[in-house]
């Protein structure tokens, strides 16, 4: 399948997906075509005027932004090659984050926006024809804009394409990164939070809780869309219970309040895929190409701040923080579960003469990797200190340190899920009570990785099985 881009409506979170997840080809339709060699041509003869001033293209970069350029001086800085910006290094993002990336950058190229060469921008969705894309450092990434990023990105295809002014300037600016990170965290955190709702579901059907705690009658009183969601999610999937008698009074707190935690998941979910939504068919460029009108019959280029992305790390923290609250949820549900004067359940999950194997220390790491996320949470603001770049470049993104927190942050609640689901599947078990029909799939997950009848089992590396197979639901194309 190959997805067709004509007008920045095509970006979409959808398209993303298909492209950067999926693997899917991209192509630029006659439409886009179109409207770019008009820019093109416009751009070409807007140049040529000596009186215009257009950031790195009449003008030098960055520092050299004072300095004047003539017609042979700019097409000399526009054959350069963007190397002196390939300076971050260590631990590259997924190919998936690099596609999406590519994908982005088709957002200030297809109406017009960047003038860049129509030859170019086929190169750019040639990228996602096939083959590995290059390696983009995730570390070290604290530049005004996302030049450090870019320029890995699209290094080799400034040295085997000829390139005309504004071409480079084009391919490295703006903030493609910032929407494909924003449309990276909402896609693994729709998947995490269906996971954890299974998981947190299956604990309550574990823990025997009141129903009453799910009524739907709640939906109305508490007057929050991203709550109904989250008691109508955990209805659906508890599927009325085991039809018997159930615990005959209210249960604690952290059973009580799951729609709630939930609910707020889901907000922020809401949040993040808006952001990337809306970042998707953003222009971020600079400078950024005006349309012609009757004051400009070429058009304008003007610089602006369109290349950073302050909404992006602001909702992929929110994502953060509700990964840590849904962590703590699971750790106080597992040590919850194991209590039998609380659950009224066999104490420890071990009924007399059993020999399964204790579970009582799998909260204890529950509460290791909480409180590892915990430290994660810490806003992601602008930098404190100028920006180590030069001259104009006083103020960095954070935009990659939000995505890396919440990328670990995902891994973590992975873990804690891990510790909670086999507790709760051997609460159902040793009480010969049914796992609920839309929660058997993943009880035959937690069984394959989580063998819990064997007596020599070794709990954690099973959990470690288990968290890695709930990553590969996360990240399954």
């Amino acid at each position: 399948m190959t997805v067709t881009i004509n007008t920045r409506g095509d970006l979409t979170l959808d398209n993303c997906f298909r492209v950067a997840w999926q693997g899917e080809a991209c192509e630029l339709g006659d439409a886009a075509r179109s409207a770019m060699a008009e820019a093109r041509a416009r751009f070409e003869q807007l140049i040529d005027d000596p009186d215009v001033v257009i950031y790195g293209v009449t003008s030098g970069y960055g520092q050299h932004a004072k300095v004047r350029l003539g017609p042979e001086e700019r097409k000399a800085q526009a054959q350069r090659p963007p190397r002196p910006a390939a300076a971050a290094w260590g631990d590259p993002l997924p190919e998936r984050v690099t596609r999406a990336m590519v994908f982005a950058r088709l957002a200030n190229l297809v109406e017009g926006h960047a003038a860049i060469s129509p030859h170019i921008a086929e190169a750019v969705a040639g990228m996602l024809g096939g083959g590995t894309l290059p390696e983009v450092p995730a570390r070290g990434q604290g530049g005004a804009g996302e030049i450090l990023s870019l320029s890995y990105l699209f290094m080799d295809l400034t040295l085997t394409h000829d390139l005309g002014e504004k071409d480079v300037l084009s391919l490295i600016n703006g903030s493609p990164a910032a929407t494909a990170l924003a449309a990276d965290c909402a896609l693994s955190a729709r998947r995490r939070l269906d996971l954890a709702a299974k998981v947190v579901a299956l604990a309550i059907e574990g823990f025997d809780a009141p129903l009453s705690h799910y009524d739907p009658a709640l939906q109305e009183l508490w007057n929050n869309p991203h709550d109904r969601w989250a008691l109508q999610t955990l209805q659906a999937l508890i599927a009325g219970g085991h039809g018997g008698a159930r615990r005959p009074y209210q249960a604690p707190v952290s059973f009580r309040i799951a729609p709630r935690i939930l609910g707020q998941a889901q907000m922020a979910l809401t949040q993040v895929e808006a952001v990337a939504e809306q970042s998707l068919a953003a222009v971020s460029d600079n400078p950024v190409v005006l349309p012609p009108d009757e004051q400009r019959p070429l058009g304008e280029a003007i610089s602006t701040g369109g290349y950073h992305n302050a909404q992006s790390p602001a909702a992929m923290d929110q994502v953060t923080a509700a990964y840590a609250n849904m962590a703590i949820l699971a750790e106080r549900m597992s040590a919850k579960l194991m209590d039998g004067s609380v659950s009224l359940l066999p104490q420890h999950l071990e009924p007399e003469g059993s020999n399964l194997p204790y579970l009582g220390c799998l909260p204890m790491a529950a509460t290791g990797y909480e409180e590892e996320l915990r430290m994660l949470t810490q806003a992601t603001l602008l930098p404190g200190a100028e920006s180590g770049g030069f001259g104009q470049n006083d103020v960095a993104s954070p935009v990659f340190l939000a995505w890396t927190k919440q990328e670990r942050a995902g891994g973590l609640l992975e873990a804690a899920l891990s510790t909670l689901a086999p507790i709760a599947l051997r609460a159902l078990d040793v009480t010969n009570r049914p796992v609920p029909a839309p929660l058997a799939d993943l009880a035959g997950v937690i069984r394959e990785r989580f063998p819990g009848e064997d007596p020599d089992l070794l709990p954690g590396p099973a959990s470690g099985k288990l968290a890695q197979a709930f990553g590969e639901m996360v990240f399954a194309p």
